[in-house]
């Protein structure tokens, strides 16, 4: 119970600055998400060698996983010293292996739908993410989202496949496309992908507002199965490759980066919400295009300003109008 007699200038004005400070921390990490997401692609190609991916990438995201998780381990013992001795009944951490076991199973999908499809029906399909997530958000927790928001949710999408049908180009390569092509087995394989990726975020969310338990032993249950489950997926998919053959600098810098965003994304579904995360993933698209042209030297196409449009379209519907 908050005595409001009590409250003094002094304690207002140190309340107000503390607010204003939270919301500075909550835009720079939402600005350095976005940054991750978007420099992601052009970290992996500069990883390359002659054209070839040179690192076995279950064990990468292995790495990923495990690194989320000695730094959710420390910061509980940092941050939450009375946290970390709390006795935690299994009936909590069981509840992370669900959504573990969905992050691993997209891992995978990511990887065999290649053969069903060319990978620009890839990138443009799987933007139909954004509407299964909306969609089990708003079921799923309650949220009934209004006309309006649903539009800017669907200018989100269409962002998303201008962007990835041509927004960014390698003048190079434009004459030598393969031919879009996409199979049945492809198509069910992409519906699974959509549907997993939703149920995964918003199961996840559901989890973490419903424990009231800090966010730090929570990541902590989430990344155990994690490793895990990735540990097995690499053990399994890669049993002749010697685990670091391939690293680079560039490929450190994708598992630090990658490990931070993930915990910023737990942040984002505690205390926001997914569709926060959904934004954030559009806005990463604007990044990746300037990367794109900074560090790759690609062009950007009249798709990609049809995309930025779109996007600030969609947040001045969803935030901007009542």
């Amino acid at each position: 119970m908050f005595v409001v007699d009590n409250v003094g200038p002094d304690d207002s004005l140190h309340s107000s600055t503390r607010q204003k400070l939270i919301r500075v921390l909550w835009g720079l990490m939402l600005v350095l998400s976005v940054i991750i997401y978007g420099s992601h692609a052009p970290l992996v190609v500069l990883c390359k060698v002659n054209g070839e991916i040179p690192f076995s990438s279950s064990a990468v995201v292995l790495l990923i996983e495990l690194s989320k998780l000695i730094v959710s381990s420390l910061l509980l013992l940092i941050w939450d010293k009375k946290s970390s001795g709390i006795s935690v009944s299994w009936r909590f951490a069981a509840p992370y292996a669900l959504p573990a076991f969905f992050y691993c199973v997209n891992n995978n999908l990511v990887v065999h739908m290649q053969h069903f499809m060319d990978p620009s029906s890839f990138q443009v399909l799987s933007n139909l993410k954004i509407v299964s997530t909306a969609f089990l958000y708003s079921y799923f927790l309650r949220q009934k989202l209004s006309i309006k928001k649903w539009l800017a949710l669907l200018l989100l999408m269409a962002a998303g496949v201008f962007y990835s049908y041509g927004g960014i180009q390698d003048l190079e390569e434009v004459s030598s496309q393969s031919l879009l092509y996409i199979t049945l087995p492809g198509l069910l394989l992409m519906m699974l992908y959509c549907l997993l990726s939703g149920l995964s975020a918003v199961y996840t969310e559901m989890t973490l507002k419903k424990q009231d338990l800090p966010l730090n032993l929570q990541n902590i249950f989430l990344y155990v199965f994690g490793v895990a489950m990735n540990l097995i997926t690499h053990v399994t998919s890669s049993p002749r490759n010697r685990f670091f053959e391939g690293f680079s600098l560039w490929v450190w810098v994708i598992i630090i980066s990658q490990a931070l965003n993930g915990l910023i994304m737990s942040a984002i579904m505690k205390h926001s919400s997914n569709i926060t995360r959904l934004f954030v993933i559009s806005f990463s698209m604007l990044a990746n295009g300037l990367l794109s042209l900074i560090i790759l030297e690609l062009q950007l196409s009249a798709l990609f300003f049809s995309a930025v449009v779109l996007i600030g379209l969609a947040v001045y519907l969803y935030y901007g109008v009542t």
